[in-house]
């Protein structure tokens, strides 16, 4: 179905395209008997893959830190896939076969098939880590961009089902390093997405650390290991890029720096980055719009705690939890640190208001890692989904009150930016305990519910339906730029539903190793009947406003 849809401004034409095959109306989707958010549907969907760590007597601390995960629609047939990094074995940590990636095709009737060794995509030469996915040639497929070390790998969709590694060609194998998270963002406009990626520390497996906790042997503190700087590669629009880290400032910043989220933190139509460290004060890297960063993470008060202490900061997720129109911040740490919660501000410093939403007491003892805002039920607000798991087997032997195997958390949040716990309703697997670590969303069924999936350590991953997001009605948005780059990483979406008024945004990167689905799904909540008004902010700075878009399905809207 094809519909045109009224526009303000003189610039652009808009077409909305409506697909059937996207569209699962509210009332098919939710069974009568459930009871449950989110359901494990891993087993019955075919997902066998597990993650290999390498765990060694050297105990290298990079065994503790795989493995990544994508949603990703790769063959553009309207439903999302799976892209699982594997880790990789270490001098004394072999696998009894071969370590491999895993690209699980959906095949639509909630069953998937792994297609990784046909895609040519099951194997790197590297330890792997994260993933970052994006059309970065513009060319309508998706490409996918592999952290590890000692280097990093770019696949390039062929559009017929495989990808090509291009690696060197592009010239983006950060070679030496040990790469943690991506993230793809046009910090220059000129409608191609450049990257961004967090080195983590100075690593090598001819030198393994010697650390014991009660005689045993363990993985030493991350602060035996010197941090690295962060490297940004600029797209040349001809399939390589350049390496700008000196020139935009960001070499200077020498840290353990592990997630990464690209968003417009000024609102000045220019995305910045947030980078979450270990051990390491946080970033916030505002856009010059001159090809350089500045740090501003001190005047906003989000690079140390009060006390001056840099948190072990691991992922980091931007959203409006308070529905001001304003960015917030979540960033994941270390048991007894407390998963920090910032509120953005048009003005510096922000806000912590770690204790004041109740994140601090919900995540005392844990340790974070994969982290998520999503609107779960479609009610307009802002949730919180997160994962933990511990480093050390042994903590256990030193403290009651800290786990090896920790539970997934699911924050409903209240309107106000306080935050409930919902383990009991959430569902099994938040009644359960894991050593999880990276987790990406996405709607893999198309039916308005935002899904979740998370990675764990020497594990499977755990993929979660969600079974109440199509009790509200809610607007879905797929956006394509053309003048934009095309996945539209750093739009600006804003909608007028009745008296209320919902901001989104694009980004590139979040959360842990991650990458996810660039469609964005808007909960109307308790709104009024009807067709709201969207104002989208492309990444170039252009504003269109639209009308007629269709509730409770998704909109398509081509940039002209």
């Amino acid at each position: 179905m094809l519909s045109r849809v009224p526009v303000i401004g003189p610039i652009f034409a808009l077409v909305v395209i409506v697909s059937s095959l996207l569209v699962v109306s509210s009332s098919q989707s939710l069974p009568s008997n459930a009871t449950e958010i989110f359901t494990d549907v891993t087993q019955p969907a075919g997902i066998t893959w597990k993650q290999f760590s390498g765990k060694s007597p050297d105990r290298f601390l990079i065994e503790t830190m795989g493995g990544g995960v994508g949603f990703v629609d790769f063959d553009g047939d309207g439903l999302l896939d799976i892209f699982l990094v594997n880790g990789g074995e270490t001098p004394q940590g072999k696998s009894t076969a071969p370590v491999h990636n895993a690209l699980y095709r959906n095949l639509g009737n909630r069953k998937f098939e792994d297609v990784a060794a046909k895609a040519g995509v099951d194997r790197i030469s590297s330890y792997g880590m994260g993933v970052a996915t994006a059309d970065y040639d513009n060319d309508g497929h998706p490409d996918l961009f592999v952290t590890g070390y000692p280097a990093c790998t770019l696949f390039h969709n062929n559009g017929d089902g495989t990808f090509t590694d291009v690696t060197m060609k592009a010239g983006v194998k950060n070679e030496g390093k040990w790469a943690a998270s991506a993230a793809w963002f046009d910090f220059d406009r000129d409608g191609y997405l450049d990257l961004v990626v967090t080195n983590y520390a100075e690593f090598s497996f001819d030198t393994p650390k010697k650390c014991e906790v009660n005689g045993v042997r363990s993985y030493c503190e991350q602060v035996a290991y010197q941090g690295m700087p962060i490297t940004l590669f600029h797209n040349n629009h001809d399939g390589t890029f350049t390496d700008v880290s000196r020139s935009s400032g960001l070499a200077k910043l020498v840290g353990r720096a592990l997630g990464v989220v690209a968003v417009d933190v000024n609102d000045d139509g220019w995305t910045d980055l947030f980078i979450a460290r270990d051990a390491s004060p946080n970033l916030l890297l505002i856009n010059q719009r001159n090809g350089t960063f500045e740090d501003a993470a001190l005047d906003a008060e989000v690079a140390y705690t009060a006390d001056g202490q840099a948190k072990a900061g691991m992922g980091v997720d931007a959203g409006d939890v308070n529905s001001d129109g304003v960015p917030d911040f979540i960033v994941t740490n270390f048991n007894d640190q407390y998963h920090s919660l910032f509120l953005g501000a048009k003005q510096f410093p922000f806000r912590d208001r770690t204790v004041a939403s109740h994140l601090a007491a919900l995540s005392k003892s844990f340790v974070g890692w994969g982290v998520k805002f999503l609107d779960y039920d479609n009610d307009g607000n802002m949730d919180v989904i997160l994962v933990n798991g511990h480093i050390n087997e042994v903590i256990e032997s030193t403290r009651e009150d800290v786990k090896y195997r920790e539970p997934p958390l699911l924050l409903h949040n209240n309107g106000a930016g306080t935050l409930e716990n919902m383990r009991e309703r959430a569902g099994a697997a938040f009644r359960s305990v894991f050593v999880a670590r990276a987790l990406s969303t996405g709607d893999f069924d198309n039916d308005g519910g935002t899904d979740v999936i998370f990675t764990t350590l020497d594990g499977p991953p755990v993929l979660l339906d969600n079974n109440v997001g199509q009790r509200n009605p809610w607007l879905g948005l797929k956006l394509r730029g053309t003048k934009s780059n095309r996945d539209a990483i750093g739009a600006k979406i804003t909608v007028l539903a009745g008296n209320r008024r919902l901001v989104r945004w694009i980004t590139g990167g979040s959360s842990y190793l991650s990458s996810h689905d660039t469609r964005v799904v808007i909960g109307l909540g308790k709104t009024p009947p009807g067709k709201p008004e969207v104002e989208i902010r492309w990444p170039n700075g252009n504003t269109q406003r639209l009308y007629g878009l269709q509730p409770n399905r998704y909109n398509e809207v081509v940039e002209r």
